[in-house]
């Protein structure tokens, strides 16, 4: 999910075909701000949390069902449509639903977190980080005085660049501090060794959503254009300058997005991630970016191979670096230095990154408050800090531990499927169950804690804050190529409403704050937490035997462990159910992509089923107690409908429809139950009724 506006400079993941976590910085700082901050205990100051202040959960209540409705014609309708119709989407959202609604609940937690670290007096360790961010980030008045000081210092290194050579030579430099221009890089564990973290070099560059929109969208690209343009003028360009500057800046994009790969093609195959290769034979592919001086600039001893992922971009870059005027490039490297920075700046910059990223492409009303903001930029630069003071005061120890008997039970019955499914070989199921035996689960937050020591941050200034961060993030990042994977990081923070799997790891994992209703409530009755939060953990078991997760072995090694039959069968299965997500309308004239969200279609059709098959032995023996009238069956399908309650706005669902893996939310909430024989009988649907398939239109996978 893109945040509101586009701040390059933050740690990110490199984001492989399969969302792989290995931790990223984007841009850095040149000098250190003063104070050390380490990785020390809590302050003194005991952290506290007034719940009185916290929005209210969002919760399956029976009143919400529309009575006008059928659930087996129009079951999202049935479940969101009447909380749909009375829950617009705020003006600072560009989607409302259950999600928003617990990351709003979240960020109230963070904001007194926030507040409560800045106020410490002599606070160290994480409280100072947080307090720092905070204390920096709030202080409108003094980054409106700074203005676009902080960046001279670069602006001046890009304007002094002579030709190829220089640009690569201070592509070079900008990455040794953190700063990632054109192209991304940095660590993930290798495909074929799981076990041990390699370099990864990936396509990047682009400031559209996806390489379609150069040539597909015109008019969003004319809008870019004209906001390349007025970024350019506020960095201190004269604006007829400025406007052929935007030009050269599209057309320097458009030939990138040329060589570039496409979302959908991205997350539909992982092989495209994968291209080992030793530094010698990548300086061959591009010899204007040798590639053996790259890893000596960044302080990284050549490697014997690391991955050049999709290499005809790599070697466009090398091209350009030959036959592209420097003026160009200093074009593009000047608008993306400012535009990636303009969130941490004064109000001018701040407002002309939201007019474009949130409110042209995607329909933002509203700029969100200061104060989600400046989370949001504690969330990216040192957001693991932040939440080891969250869980302290927002997850009770009876949540994990309801939540490990939760996925034991969908575990087994994982098992279960596997075992009794009859399409699949005994041979490809004996390693259909190596993998299940090795999932490794992680609840709520990390047993070991990130160590920040070394981080330096002030109450000096907000962005200097931020390039620390980071030049810090990068230079830990760096540190992992060519060691041993640590399996107790994690890709989220406690604080982030998600979850998610991780291939190379065979690991699911579920953040705290998502550990509430309408997916989980320790207190609720099993209907309802099977149906969300053990659907949720039914869905990341399955994330690995989807398309791309089953082309992971049980150690997490790139293989092929099927049978050349069972491959087949297994994509002739797809393909139907790429075919159901094919036909749903999302907007006039613009269908859901089954192909791209494929894996996701997967996760859910086997999630659910997974969670109502433990939900049945968790419910063996026990009277079915009725809640309103609802029996419990009905319960369990009625909450999984409830998680995927969530309004759009058209343009932003129109960018999702291109480069979202995920289908839109009303779609989820009906294309898996509808498969399910379970749903049909606790509804009474019959044939003809749109949430009824059977036969050859019935499609189970898992």
């Amino acid at each position: 999910m893109k945040p509101e506006s586009n701040p390059l400079p933050k740690p990110r993941a490199l984001l492989l075909s399969l969302a792989i976590a290995a931790s990223l910085a984007a841009c850095g700082k040149d000098d250190a701000a003063s104070a050390s901050a380490s990785a020390g205990p809590v302050a003194a100051e005991a952290l506290t949390l007034d719940e009185s202040k916290l929005p209210p959960v969002n919760q399956f209540k029976a009143t919400d069902l529309d009575a006008t409705k059928n659930a087996c014609t129009d079951f999202n309708g049935f479940v969101n449509g009447q909380w749909l119709a009375a829950n617009a989407i705020p003006g600072d959202r560009t989607s409302w639903g259950a999600f928003e609604m617990l990351g709003e609940r979240s960020l109230a937690v963070q904001q007194q977190l926030a507040e409560q670290a800045a106020a410490m007096t002599g606070a160290t360790g994480i409280e100072k980080i947080v307090g720092d961010f905070w204390a920096t980030g709030m202080d409108e008045a003094r980054i409106d005085a700074e203005g676009i000081a902080p960046l001279k210092s670069r602006i001046a290194a890009i304007d002094a660049l002579a030709d190829g050579p220089a640009v690569a030579d201070y592509l070079r430099q900008s990455f040794a501090k953190g700063e990632q221009t054109v192209f991304g890089f940095g660590p993930s564990p290798d495909f074929k060794n799981s076990s041990m973290n390699i370099a990864y070099a990936f396509q990047g560059g682009l400031g559209l959503p996806d390489p379609g929109y150069y040539t597909d969208k015109k008019d969003i690209v004319a809008e870019y254009e004209k906001h390349i343009a007025k970024v350019l003028e506020l960095s201190g360009i004269d604006a007829a300058d400025a406007a052929g500057q935007a030009k050269d800046v599209v057309a320097f994009e458009t030939r990138l997005a040329g060589v570039s790969k496409s979302s959908e093609e991205l997350s539909r195959d992982a092989g495209l991630s994968y291209n080992p290769v030793s530094p010698a034979d990548a300086d061959k592919l591009a010899p204007n970016f040798p590639w053996t001086k790259f890893f000596e600039s960044q302080g990284v001893e050549a490697p014997e191979m690391f991955s050049l992922a999709i290499p005809a971009f790599h070697a466009e870059v090398s091209k350009m670096l030959a036959d592209t005027p420097a003026p160009v490039w200093k074009s593009y490297l000047r608008f993306h230095t400012v535009d990636g920075a303009s969130p941490f700046l004064s109000e001018a910059f701040v407002q002309e990154n939201f007019n474009f990223y949130s409110k042209t492409l995607r329909g933002q009303k509203e700029m969100r408050p200061r104060w989600k903001r400046v989370l949001g930029t504690i969330e990216g630069q040192a957001g693991e800090a932040l939440g080891q003071m969250y869980v302290k005061v927002a997850f009770p120890a009876e949540s994990k531990a309801r939540m490990e008997e939760l996925v034991k039970n969908l575990s087994v019955a994982l098992k279960g499927r596997i075992e009794t499914l009859a399409w699949m070989s005994p041979d490809t199921k004996k390693k259909a169950l190596e993998k299940w035996a090795t999932f490794t689960p992680k609840i709520g937050y990390p047993d070991r804690w990130r160590d920040w020591k070394g981080l330096q941050t002030s109450r000096n200034s907000y962005i200097e804050n931020v390039l620390a961060a980071n030049a810090f993030n990068y230079q830990w990042s760096l540190s992992k190529i060519g060691k041993p994977v640590d399996k107790t990081e994690w890709g989220m923070s406690p604080q982030t409403v998600n979850a998610y799997y991780n291939p190379l790891q065979n690991e699911i994992v579920f953040p705290a704050a998502i550990l509430q209703p309408p997916f989980f409530d320790a207190k609720a009755d099993d209907a309802l937490n099977y149906g969300g939060i053990g659907a949720v953990i039914g869905h990341e078991m399955i994330h690995g035997y989807d398309d791309q997760g089953s082309r992971f072995g049980p150690t997490g090694n790139f293989e092929n462990w099927w049978t050349e039959s069972d491959s087949k069968g297994f994509s002739a299965l797809t393909q139907k159910l790429i075919a159901q997500f094919d036909a749903y309308e999302a907007m006039p004239g613009k269908k859901v992509n089954g192909r791209l969200t494929l894996g996701e279609n997967i996760a859910d059709l086997g999630g659910l089923a997974v969670a109502y098959d433990a939900f049945q032995r968790a419910s063996e023996g026990k009277p079915d107690a009725n809640v309103d009238g609802i029996n419990r069956d009905q319960r369990f399908f009625l909450n999984w409908g409830t998680v995927w309650r969530r309004n759009f706005t058209p343009k932003e669902l129109e960018v999702r429809l291109v480069t979202d893996p995920h289908a839109p939310a009303n779609f989820r909430a009906v294309g898996s139950p509808s498969n399910h024989p379970a749903f049909a009988q606790a509804f009474a649907c019959k044939a003809g009724d749109a949430m009824f398939r059977d036969g050859g239109k019935r499609i189970v996978i898992w």
